[in-house]
């Protein structure tokens, strides 16, 4: 079967959606559904986002993949509406059915939807949760969730105002990056880390990063706002 994770474009949902409309044939047809309400819900076109998932859904035989994947962008939709109570529901029953079914993207996937919905405690929790599946997982795709999942703890530890530890866990999920390879991820990873020595006050560090970081994109003729705001802050003493 084709990886749906081939055909996303995060950055374009409509020209995704339409890649999963026309790869949705065959035995393929019901994973690549999930993936055209999911890019409908990106476009804010929620009640046609839970159609498509119903009409899946209505299917007599569905794998335990499909099952997960349901749960899993109903889940995202509410949590997209608004309706955090309804997404924690799915994002548990798709957490339940992937773990089940030895899913390990999906149940990592499922574990960092859950904790986007929990509160901060538990949200901790949860994504060390995944880190440590993500740790020993067989998949590639679940390995790789590490990334995403270091960068959400970073985060969750800048809120709670741990920002040596923040720094640390940034620095962890700039290596990740680097291991997977993305240039554009490897630079928001870097930026995450800049970002962060300039909360602690170690500004010409931070600078040095961001100056880095705007030279390369000059370089590929490309311009990011978040590196222009942080060399504005920076440059001006803050």
């Amino acid at each position: 079967m084709a990886d749906p994770a081939e055909l996303w474009d995060f950055d374009d949902p409509v020209a995704s959606e339409q890649r999963f409309r026309e790869a949705a044939v065959g035995e393929d047809s019901a994973v690549m559904l999930t993936q055209v309400a999911r890019a409908l819900g990106l476009q804010e076109r929620y009640a046609e986002a839970h159609e498509v998932l119903d009409e899946v859904a209505a299917h007599p035989r569905l794998s335990p993949e499909v099952q997960a994947r349901v749960h899993l962008e109903r889940g995202r939709l509410h949590r997209s509406a608004g309706d955090a109570a309804a997404a924690e529901t799915e994002f548990d029953v798709a957490a339940l059915r992937a773990r089940a079914a030895g899913l390990e993207a999906l149940h990592i996937d499922a574990l960092h939807m859950q904790a986007l919905v929990a509160d901060p405690v538990d949200a901790v929790m949860i994504t060390e949760q995944a880190l440590a599946l993500a740790a020993v997982a067989e998949d590639e795709g679940a390995r790789n969730w590490d990334a995403s999942l270091l960068n959400n703890l970073g985060m969750l530890r800048v809120e709670a105002g741990r920002l040596e530890d923040a720094l640390d866990t940034f620095e962890d999920a700039l290596a990740a990056r680097e291991r997977i390879g993305v240039p554009a991820d490897v630079r928001v990873a870097r930026w995450m880390v800049a970002w962060t020595l300039r909360l602690l006050g170690r500004t010409d560090e931070a600078l040095a990063v961001q100056r880095e970081l705007k030279a390369e994109l000059e370089a590929a003729g490309a311009t990011d706002p978040h590196v222009d705001e942080e060399l504005a802050l920076l440059e001006a003493g803050g």
